[in-house]
């Protein structure tokens, strides 16, 4: 597959927390979208306070969240040219398992 083809493939538009929301509501009659609502900002909050802990969140199948630690470091403030300062930080890192890339590279959602 050439790069024309793959970014034909690909779906710009991301998909957000209320478009989550209304697809998993739709597939399950058993469900409210104030139930579905629920579940998925009590596992949004739940993942991000575990990462918030400096812990290690991994699904199975899925992929895998941590945090990587950057160092602080010299910058440039790109207006001025200036030396700055950027201290240290943890941002978080995600790595998709092998059954993701798989379904992703095979085009079947």
């Amino acid at each position: 597959m050439d790069i024309g083809e793959w970014l034909g493939r690909v779906k710009c538009h991301p998909m957000t927390r209320s478009e989550l929301i209304a697809r998993i509501a739709a597939r399950s009659a058993a469900f409210t979208v104030r139930d579905v609502e629920a579940a998925v900002k009590a596992i949004f909050e739940g993942m991000t306070e575990t990462l918030a802990n400096g812990d290690r969140i991994e699904i199975r199948g899925f992929g895998s969240f941590r945090l990587s630690y950057r160092p602080p470091r010299i910058g440039r403030n790109p207006m001025t040219g200036k030396s700055v300062s950027v201290p240290a930080k943890a941002v978080p890192h995600f790595k998709a398992g092998r059954e993701l890339v798989a379904r992703v590279n095979s085009g079947k959602a």
